[in-house]
């Protein structure tokens, strides 16, 4: 059999016969579906024929029929967009593109199983060695779109697509040791780098609300700092001017925007960097054109893990290691999750209250006074 073209063939009785992606079995296996044609170009043309079927809904007794569920994908970006900011969105359409389209795409929703989409879960570990928090955020919009194709075809509603339990990873936090040293090779010879990173550490901010701090943010006067947004670097879905760009929107949560009192060293660390500053310029660099985004402030942070020879130190942890030292000292939990932004005390309680193993000595050593 040989072949002109992409997945048309010329059959040994002369006729050509054009393939096509029509379903999967319930071991994952595509099942095709053919066209066939007296000549290439009649069999590619009701190739292109049937695929505009699939995808417009259409039948050839232009009868209702269930569009393919990549066709659902982008309808419910659509009507979900004024629902999502807009990293949220381009979150979500890049996990379409990258891993539902190309699993699922071409296929009609009656022709997916939950036996395929448990195939697919297996796959996403296996052959792209994923972590349990970006499958469970993967399969988490696969659900959603399922909802949304359930409304139409009712053949979705019996699709279960279960999510991986969340593995609980050792936080890593900055020893005493480390904290000292890493504190005092900040602040030699300071830029706007190591500003940021030290502030961080003092506040427990993460780096996209960091990188989007302005000056009106700070009040000397009050001693506080005002989070209001956060900076990050999404997929540009419009499709001009390059593949990605940098953002400004609302924090994570409505309890990510919050007021943080500042410490005695946190406000002498501002009063001496910033006073000087505009009210409309960026804290990092002083400018309200000009800014520093998060990948730059992450290849700053790493040079100086390097540096001072610490390891496993990324943005994250310096929040770590700001929550566990409040925690250590004993701070009231429910000011701690609203310092840090959490929606929930529970999920301070759960991170962080039992995170230091010397923090845990010092409440056993308690037990003395018990007689045990």
């Amino acid at each position: 059999m040989s072949k002109k073209g992409e997945n048309i063939y010329k059959r040994k009785d002369g006729r050509w016969e054009a393939r096509y992606k029509k379903g999967l079995s319930p071991n994952g296996k595509i099942i095709y579906g053919y066209c066939y044609g007296k000549t290439f170009k009649e069999a590619r043309q009701k190739l292109e024929h049937k695929k505009m079927l699939m995808y417009t809904g259409q039948s050839d007794k232009s009868a209702p029929a269930p569009k393919v569920f990549g066709k659902y994908c982008d309808e419910w970006i659509y009507v979900s967009k004024n629902k999502l900011k807009e990293s949220t969105k381009a979150k979500y359409s890049s996990i379409i593109e990258k891993y539902l389209k190309p699993a699922f795409g071409e296929i009609m929703p009656a022709y997916i199983s939950t036996e395929n989409v448990v195939g697919f879960t297996d796959r996403l570990y296996s052959e792209n060695n994923l972590s349990p928090k970006t499958v469970r955020d993967i399969l988490a919009v696969l659900r959603s779109v399922l909802r949304y194709v359930s409304r139409f075809d009712k053949s979705a509603d019996s699709i279960e697509v279960y999510l991986p339990k969340n593995s609980r990873r050792e936080i890593r936090v900055l020893t005493a040791e480390e904290q000292k040293l890493f504190v005092e090779y900040l602040t030699r010879d300071m830029d706007s780098f190591k500003f940021g990173v030290l502030f961080a550490l003092m506040t427990g901010l993460r780096i996209g609300e960091v990188c989007a701090l302005k000056r009106c943010d700070v009040s000397l006067d009050e001693r506080i700092v005002r989070v209001r947004g956060t900076m990050q670097r999404v997929k540009n879905l419009s499709g001009e001017g390059g593949k990605t760009k940098v953002i400004i929107d609302s924090p994570k949560s409505e309890s990510s925007e919050r007021e943080i009192p500042l410490t005695s060293s946190a406000y002498r660390l501002c009063a001496g960097f910033i006073g000087d500053l505009e009210p409309g310029a960026f804290l990092l660099t002083g400018s309200a054109e000009k800014f520093i985004e998060p990948r730059i402030m992450q290849y700053h942070l790493k040079k100086y893990s390097l540096d001072c020879g610490i390891e496993g130190l990324h943005f994250h942890v310096l929040r770590h290691t700001f929550a566990t030292r409040c925690v250590e000292v004993g701070f009231e939990i429910k000011s701690l999750s609203e310092i840090l932004g959490h929606s929930s005390p529970r999920i301070t309680l759960d991170r962080y209250v039992h995170s230091s193993i010397e923090f845990k000595r010092q409440n056993m050593d308690k037990l003395k006074d018990a007689g045990l």
